[in-house]
């Protein structure tokens, strides 16, 4: 292999992109695996358990999907601060400190907005037995959304500053936890009470709860980590700080509920479908969600990537940090696609019994829902990675649009019409997952190709030097 000196940009650039996505896909993996976890025991207690479950879980996921998108503004001025290299140690602390006030003051709005969950399942015409369930379940798991938030922020802090591996470990813990949680509070082990789906919230912010205590750990551990001391002042408001947190941060949970919305959406309609619709647009659902936390987590270095070079004033170094993100992340959705297409049912298997007569129907749909959902793939990929790379240049309001229009006019409005109009049913709702994601990957890409029209020469910097750019990939 040739010295790093020898190396071109690109190939500098594309393995530091590989050694921070990396652990960060790793850790999301790890992440839905908890939720997976989950679904695993709950679809123990039976179907209508599991659809109730589908129904609070397309809530609350929406709503993280908000709060998360406003504090991982976080992500891309944190890199930005630390490529000027300009009073970094103060300005990444400031930028954490706000996103903390941030994810507490959202996360308590969200569990106040949840308690009113089966108000609204029962007004999108859900059935009541199941909305009552769903709601119950909802208003006790909507808790576990403060330690969830603050545990994101420290996520993304862990990892812009070099230290990925850290979310890989805790989260890889925090799988042990949830197991042992479930079985103990859902069935009743250990000499705990069995309550179910209420066993199944209670698990979950036992959870999170932990995952932010080993995160506090872990920060206070690291002699790197440690002197930025992000906990310290703690009440000192930054509110110019806040301001542009929320400048950048509103637009990625506008696009984010968006994209989060088509999907919560799509069980909202499936319930209308059918239950056993529902069930198995669960399980499709979740396969499909993991297979995404891959780009997903390469968006997220690329994010980190390009806002380095965007705060050092390397334009170049933009360009090869995005390109290198969207071919990795292309890659790893081919081979995702083809273990959808060659193995459905085994993949299939790890969370329901496939071969038991109760399941027949269920199988059924699932099967059809991974055929599009393997389709697909590319287009969910490709535009995970763009919003990302966007991200790192602070392009977040222009993808926001583009987000609304490509997930909900063309997908969200697709899904409705095959789902609820036409006879292809469940299927039609996944056809129309398949329109928005396309339309909003094609937009993106474009938008990404075409920056040089609002990215202006004046905005950065000459390009570093070539040793600069070597030693900037090795130090971050």
């Amino acid at each position: 292999m040739a010295p790093a000196s020898e190396s071109s940009p690109f190939r500098l650039e594309l393995a530091a992109t590989l050694r921070l996505a990396g652990p960060l896909a790793l850790a999301n993996l790890l992440q839905m695996a908890v939720f997976a976890t989950d679904v695993m025991f709950v679809a123990r207690l039976g179907q209508q358990a599991l659809a109730a479950s589908s129904l609070a879980v397309a809530i609350i996921a929406v709503l993280m999907m908000g709060l998360n998108g406003v504090t991982s503004a976080c992500a891309p001025l944190i890199a930005a601060e630390l490529g000027r290299r300009h009073n970094a140690v103060r300005e990444v602390r400031r930028t954490t400190r706000m996103a903390l006030w941030l994810a507490v003051g959202l996360g308590v709005a969200g569990i106040a907005l949840c308690q009113f969950s089966t108000e609204f399942m029962l007004a999108t015409g859900q059935e009541p037995q199941l909305a009552r369930q769903g709601g119950s379940f909802l208003a006790l798991l909507s808790v576990a959304m403060v330690p969830m938030a603050v545990a994101n922020v420290l996520r993304t802090f862990v990892s812009a500053l070099g230290r990925p591996v850290f979310a890989t470990a805790i989260t890889a813990a925090s799988i042990l936890v949830n197991i042992v949680g479930d079985y103990a509070l859902v069935f009743g082990h250990f000499g705990a009470p069995a309550l179910g789906l209420t066993g199944a919230a209670l698990a979950s912010i036992i959870t999170a709860s932990s995952t932010v205590v080993a995160y506090v750990a872990a920060i206070a551990w690291d002699r790197n980590l440690r002197r930025f001391h992000v906990f310290g002042r703690w009440w000192r408001t930054e509110w110019q700080r806040m301001n542009q947190m929320l400048m950048l941060g509103l637009p990625i949970a506008g696009t984010l509920i968006a994209e989060g919305g088509l999907f919560s959406g799509a069980a909202f309609v499936m319930g209308r479908v059918g239950e056993a619709q529902l069930a198995a647009h669960t399980i499709a659902l979740q396969i499909g969600a993991f297979a995404f936390q891959v780009p997903f987590g390469i968006g997220q270095a690329a994010t980190i990537r390009v806002g380095y070079h965007y705060g050092s004033g390397n334009r170049e170094g933009v360009g090869h940090a995005g390109w290198a993100a969207i071919l990795i992340g292309m890659v790893f959705m081919s081979v995702s696609a083809l273990a959808l297409l060659a193995v459905p049912r085994l993949i299939l298997s790890a969370y329901i019994d496939v071969s038991a007569p109760a399941n027949a129907a269920m199988v059924g749909y699932a099967l059809s829902y991974l055929f599009v959902c393997a389709i697909f793939q590319l287009s969910d990929g490709l535009q995970a990675v763009a919003a990302g790379v966007l991200r790192g240049i602070q392009d977040t309001r222009v993808p926001m649009m583009i987000a609304l229009f490509g997930y909900w006019l063309a997908g969200f409005g697709t899904s409705v019409v095959l789902g609820l109009y036409t006879p292809v049913g469940g299927v039609g709702v996944w056809i129309g997952l398949a329109v928005g994601l396309t339309v909003a990957a094609a937009l993106l890409l474009v938008r990404w190709h075409r920056r040089d029209r609002f990215y202006r020469p004046g905005e950065v910097p000459a390009v570093p030097h070539r040793d600069r750019l070597v030693a900037d990939l090795n130090l971050s």
